[in-house]
């Protein structure tokens, strides 16, 4: 089975393209800019610059390839980035998935797009699939339009929104929250860290099962794959200096209103995720357990 994955440089897409070759798909690697991926090129696996916004290149891709399935991780995901320049985020976000969407009704037979859980206005928490709607931020809002440009198409789709996803990059130096908190500690930094919020981070590799189950089982509607603990960033930043033997002294705790940012972020989200344990056998690992794989 051929499946073509936008975003491949970043986090996901380096960790699904590489669950995905060992699996024996063909995978079709596509981002913007050079390969960050450690693969070389073989029967199994290509790379193609490819921006998702530009329909020249989105359907001279699609019409060469032909894939079977489509996993659309390319966004831009940056909040405050979407607020100050929403010109490009309705290009990249919105556009971009209308795109590449109309590419698979006319070449795929499956298309999975990567969501996030901004989509909620954070007011309740651990949000089932079912839940009502209402992002508070520019970048929850253009997730939220793509997801119902997907809903809408003539192609079988699966919408997975997922949560603070974390894990080592397979080559690169992009941050997320663990890499910062790491990082920051080991040069003796000392860091502000919220715990008025809620999350149920995502180690990287448990969010490419869950999408690579998807495929595997064709299985379509909107899955919340995420981790299973319900923790704050003060939570996960205390959890990062432990396992990594840092000075756990330098997390100062504050709340959200510490920092003055353009982009408002949900108090409240994390998943239920026992759909995706019913129906896809998916089953994250815990917090702890992803932080000493990153060891």
């Amino acid at each position: 089975m051929k499946v073509l994955i936008t975003g491949a440089n970043g986090l996901l897409g380096q960790h699904l393209t590489k669950l995905l070759l060992h699996k024996n798909y063909q995978v079709i690697a596509t981002s913007r800019g050079e390969s960050r991926l450690p693969f070389q090129p073989s029967g199994n696996y290509t790379y193609y610059e490819m921006d998702v916004s530009n329909a020249l290149e989105t359907f001279s891709v699609m019409e060469r390839e032909k894939p079977d399935v489509v996993v659309h991780a390319a966004a831009m995901t940056q909040v405050d980035d979407c607020e100050l320049r929403p010109q490009q985020c309705e290009r990249i976000n919105v556009q971009g998935t209308s795109q590449i969407l109309t590419d698979a009704e006319s070449f795929s037979s499956h298309f999975i797009y990567i969501s996030t859980d901004f989509v909620f206005d954070g007011e309740k928490g651990n949000y089932a699939e079912e839940d009502d709607t209402k992002p508070i931020s520019l970048y929850g809002f253009s997730k939220l339009q793509a997801e119902s440009m997907v809903q809408t198409s003539t192609i079988p789709f699966s919408i997975v929104r997922t949560c603070l996803v974390y894990g080592n990059l397979l080559k690169g130096t992009r941050s997320n929250i663990v890499s910062w908190v790491k990082e920051s500690l080991e040069q003796g930094k000392t860091i502000q860290v919220v715990s008025d919020q809620l999350r149920t981070p995502t180690y990287v590799e448990d969010l490419a099962k869950g999408i690579e189950l998807i495929i595997e089982k064709k299985a379509t509607g909107i899955y919340h794959i995420s981790g299973k603990d319900w923790l704050t960033p003060y939570d996960i930043a205390i959890k990062t200096a432990h396992t990594f033997q840092l000075d756990a002294t330098k997390i100062v705790k504050v709340d959200a209103s510490t920092f003055k940012q353009p982009g408002r972020r949900p108090l409240k989200t994390g998943f239920i995720i026992e759909k995706a344990r019913k129906e896809l056998g998916y089953e994250p690992m815990t917090f702890d357990e992803g932080l000493e794989l990153m060891g």
